[in-house]
């Protein structure tokens, strides 16, 4: 089955804008949706996007706010472009039989990509292939996770380097991405893993420090950022530079809910105090958004990811196919030359008590010489033989 095509929900921009231009407050529009405040505040900053019934309460009020405001002539036009379109409709990964069964790619905006609303006619369920709607999702998350992983290493190579080796392990594992509820999730994770590998400091161009921000205030943040601990580090980004709940938060560091509230609670207060302007979460958000634009990080073209997946897919294929031959070829030699029987092997020796030991011969004594000396006289002449006599 292939989920529903989404509500069409205006921009987080537009969101504010027409709450503002009600005179609403975030806690009566909660109150009218259902959710916290804090929730509604995450969908104008772009760090969350409702979903289900929530989604189409939220938008049922976006409309009359919307019409309220055409009304006064306020109302402004959102372009949409194709691409990002494409990358939240239902996807087919083909006929029954072929590369799966049909799954769905439904991406959420990052914090650090506002991403405009779908229009209704793209909306609409398409049939892509598998390459369209890897294409999609990648051109529709890959920068904003460049600038994530760039905000979690300091390192421009490296973040383009771990969202290339992200998007190439999901094209490996497409089927499994596709079907996944929540794909952007999955990629962004794998992201997350590679840039905060503790092995990348044995590598040789990454003993060289990066140059660092020009402007004096993201330098300190920076350098703030990077002196928390790799897993305080990633706690603090994904809940207050992303918007992700707690539990969400908790399950994609694989920690315990309560484990992950203290880290958020020590990394808050670490970076408040080295900067105390930064204790506001809306404030911290916000410098967390122009952090990540000033590194400028670019991602590369989603065909040279996919090709340099299909590279290293080949590359290990050829490798395990070159071991196993090795293998075989081993162990072919091994029984070519090994003994056809059995052949027990030689004991070793026992040592044997009792026998006395072999003693060199010493010099003669007075009555050995005379009795030497009578032998060889008697010797020559010698007493007459003795035959045997027959009977």
């Amino acid at each position: 089955m292939t989920r529903s095509p989404a509500t069409p929900l205006p921009s987080p921009d537009e969101r504010r804008r027409l709450r503002t231009a009600a005179s609403l407050t975030r806690r009566q529009v909660a109150e009218c949706v259902g959710v916290r405040p804090e929730t509604v505040r995450a969908w104008e900053s772009g760090r969350g996007t409702p979903r289900g019934r929530n989604r189409k309460a939220y938008a049922k009020l976006l409309a009359g706010l919307a019409e309220r405001a055409a009304d006064g002539g306020t109302r402004e036009s959102v372009p949409v472009r194709r691409e990002e379109a494409a990358a939240v409709v239902a996807v087919r990964l083909g006929e029954p039989g072929g590369d799966g069964r049909p799954g769905t790619v439904a991406p959420e905006p990052s914090a650090f990509a506002q991403a405009p609303p779908l229009s209704s006619s793209a909306s609409r369920e398409e049939r892509l292939t598998p390459a369209q709607a890897f294409d999609a999702l990648y051109s529709f998350c890959a920068p904003a996770l460049v600038r994530q992983a760039y905000l979690l290493t300091g390192r421009r190579a490296l973040a383009r380097e771990s969202v290339e080796r992200a998007f190439q392990l999901a094209w490996d594992r497409w089927p499994e991405v596709a079907r996944d509820p929540d794909p952007a999730g999955w990629v962004r994770a794998a992201a997350y893993e590679w840039a905060l590998s503790p092995w990348h400091r044995y590598r040789r161009r990454h003993r060289r420090p990066e140059p660092p921000p020009p402007d004096d205030e993201d330098r300190a943040l920076l350098e703030t950022l990077l002196r928390l601990p790799p897993p305080y580090r990633r706690t603090l980004l994904l809940y207050d530079g992303l918007g992700l709940g707690l539990p969400e938060t908790a399950a994609e560091t694989e920690a315990s809910t309560r484990a992950a509230a203290g880290r958020l609670t020590y990394a808050r207060e670490t970076v408040a105090a080295r900067l105390p302007e930064l204790s506001d979460p809306d404030e911290l958000h916000r410098r967390l958004a122009e952090l990540a634009r000033t590194g400028r990080p670019r991602a590369a073209e989603p065909s040279a990811v996919r090709g340099g997946s299909e590279r290293r897919a080949r590359f290990w294929t050829r490798a395990a196919v070159a071991f196993t031959v090795a293998l075989i070829g081993a162990t072919a030699f091994t029984l070519h030359t090994a003994p056809a029987g059995y052949e027990p092997p030689v004991p070793p020796g026992e040592k044997v008590r009792g026998v006395p030991p072999r003693v060199a011969p010493g010099p003669l004594s007075e009555d050995e010489r005379e009795l030497r000396d009578q032998l060889r006289k008697k010797l020559p002449r010698g007493p007459e033989r003795l035959a045997p006599l027959a009977r």
